[in-house]
């Protein structure tokens, strides 16, 4: 084979090797998805967390608006689908020991199964002040 030949083959397979060794970034959905009550409460501090802290922990708002006074707001609305599983089996056993009336047994199992599937939904208001810091916020959730 050809040295040039070599070289075409190996150099993408340098730039696969080479990007698997890079540091992973986090994707913005994988940001989105720490939007929860807990993290809401962690995170937000009015008069200390700034815009780009929110930005770090929660990713891009779904919607930026400016009220009557000017005051910048921020909207997160997330949904997720919860899903749950269950499965429940058991052994039961009577064992009657010989006396008068003679010998018996009884041997059994049972078994249930169930799955559920319920939607949650988050909405997080954020209201900035003139320095770009957390001047009020709100959050709602409900589940469905």
């Amino acid at each position: 084979m050809k040295p040039k030949r070599v070289l075409v083959r190996a150099i993408p397979a340098v730039v696969l090797v080479l990007a698997g060794c890079a540091a992973p970034t986090q994707p913005v959905t994988e940001r989105n998805s720490t939007l929860t009550q807990g993290q809401v409460q962690l995170n937000l501090q009015v008069g200390t967390t700034t815009k780009a802290e929110v930005v770090e922990v929660f990713g891009a708002p779904n919607i930026t608006t400016r009220d009557s006074d000017g005051v910048e707001v921020w909207t997160y609305q997330r949904s997720a689908r919860v899903s749950q599983s269950a499965s429940r089996s058991g052994l039961w056993s009577i064992l009657l020991t010989p006396g008068a009336r003679g010998a018996g047994g009884l041997l059994g199992t049972s078994s249930s199964s169930g799955f559920e599937t319920t939607s949650r939904m988050i909405t997080l208001i954020i209201e900035f002040d003139s320095a770009d810091v957390v001047a009020d916020f709100r959050s709602r959730t409900a589940d469905f």
